[in-house]
């Protein structure tokens, strides 16, 4: 337990970001999972649908600072190498 006010809502605070920030990434994964499934069943349409979907969610996520840009750009590039190697 805090024992000032300050760190009360401080902790308050953290909890919040915590749940967001754990909402976003599952999202992300979800959306990953997805496109690497779709990847795999050789569906080329649907699959830079999906790229395009989990490229602006990660973009999203940087801009909340739920991850670093290096580390989305990391992720992009790796699921984007994905989608041109197998068309």
């Amino acid at each position: 337990m805090p024992n000032k006010s300050s760190a009360a809502k401080r902790q308050r605070q953290n909890e919040g970001r915590r749940l967001r920030n754990r909402i976003i990434r599952s999202r992300i994964r979800g959306s990953s999972r997805r496109f690497v499934e779709i990847i795999r069943d050789n569906k080329k349409d649907e699959s830079e649908l999906q790229y395009k979907e989990l490229a602006s969610l990660i973009d999203r996520a940087v801009s909340k600072g739920v991850y670093h840009k290096n580390m989305a750009a990391r992720k992009k590039s790796r699921m984007y190498r994905l989608l041109k190697n197998t068309k």
